[in-house]
């Protein structure tokens, strides 16, 4: 019982479906009517005729997702060019010599091209929800990390600002001047480190659209003019770090979100100064060539453990906060960085070098004026 209402539901739903794709159907056969019908006016070659509806047949199957439609059109086809296209017009006759021949052959013909057709539509229809599914579930990987990243490098430094707090307000008659300043600049250095992550927080939310999907809105912006201010936010902040900067003469524009590429930036010097374990400089080199423009971060330091490159990006960090410093927490940062470049249309990547460790990014779509 179950099978026959099963059978019975699923005839419904083809019968539907042709019911819904018959007015596709009806224009493109009268269409090919149409077009046979004044190409036989000017020749009687009927196998031209013939390759008309069997084109037709092939853009119904390819409008259409319901082979009844196809094979109704098949039909119609045959029909009509053995009644309006063959000698003796407006007449069916299949009695003619090699006419059954061809009236089986173009009826394969079409109906095997209409399948086929369905199929490779269906096939695509199963790929786009495949690559559907595949971006939602790279998107809940993306919250994933995070969350797990905020989770691990917010929660840090908040242990380390009421660690601090409280031993100040319970030792503060004991302790020397020194000792109070020292507290307050790590009560302070952490607070900093705290509105730099909730400013990357704020910058998911503003990239993420209501599909939850990376995007941006670019303008044209100068290159030279995005690095300065964000290599002199950084300074502001780590006056003592010396950044050399090494960007092309000419004047390059590259379409961009200024606010969020200065953020990426930071966040790259900002890794460098705390992760490199080294007090030289930092070099930041812009490039344009090819499609392509280029930022380079690169610092002195002790590089990056071979075992991080690969995750890197995808909320781990740089050194996975096994020292419990408050500054060893970059994943969020960095996760960010991911998603602002590849929202550009760009790349991001990391490596190391005989001297240290180097971040590299890429804007596509600069213009030298």
């Amino acid at each position: 019982m179950k099978i026959f209402h099963k059978e019975k539901s699923d005839l419904k739903a083809a019968v539907m479906n042709l019911v819904r794709n018959l007015p596709i159907t009806i224009e493109y056969m009268a269409a090919a009517t149409l077009v046979s019908t004044v190409f036989f006016y000017f020749s009687t070659n009927v196998t031209n005729i013939s390759i008309i509806y069997t084109l037709a047949i092939i853009l119904i199957a390819r409008a259409t997702s319901c082979y009844g439609a196809g094979i109704l059109a098949s039909l119609f086809g045959v029909f009509w060019v053995n009644f309006a296209f063959t000698y003796p017009y407006m007449t069916l006759n299949f009695t003619m010599s090699g006419y059954p021949i061809t009236f089986v052959g173009m009826m394969l013909i079409s109906c095997l091209a209409s399948s086929i057709c369905i199929m490779i539509t269906k096939q695509n229809v199963q790929l786009q929800e495949k690559d559907r599914m595949l971006l939602n579930a790279e998107k809940e990987t993306m919250k994933a990390n995070l969350m797990r990243a905020m989770s691990h490098d917010l929660r840090t430094p908040l242990t380390t600002i009421i660690g601090s707090s409280s031993t100040y307000l319970n030792q503060e008659g004991s302790m020397s001047a020194e000792e109070k300043r020292k507290l307050v600049q790590n009560i302070e250095e952490d607070a900093q480190w705290l509105l730099t992550m909730v400013e990357n927080l704020l910058s998911v939310t503003r990239i993420q659209d209501e599909r939850g999907v990376a995007t941006v809105i670019k303008t044209e912006e100068s290159l030279e003019e995005v690095i300065s201010s964000a290599v002199e936010r950084f300074r502001k902040r780590f006056p003592d770090v010396h950044v050399h900067v090494s960007i092309p003469e000419s004047f390059i524009m590259v379409p961009m979100d200024p606010t969020l590429i200065e953020q990426v930036i930071n966040n790259l010097l900002e890794n460098a100064y705390f992760h490199s374990g080294s007090h030289g400089p930092i070099d930041l080199l812009a490039a344009a060539d090819g499609p392509y423009a280029s930022i380079t971060i690169r610092d002195y330091g002790n590089g990056i453990r071979p075992e991080l490159l690969d995750t890197l990006f995808d909320g781990g960090g740089v050194s996975g906060n096994q020292t419990g410093d408050s500054h060893k927490g970059m994943g969020i940062g960095l996760t960010l960085c991911k998603t602002i470049i590849n929202a550009h249309g760009g790349h991001i990547e990391a490596s190391n070098y005989e001297k240290g460790a180097l971040f590299t990014f890429t804007l596509p779509d600069w213009r030298e004026y």
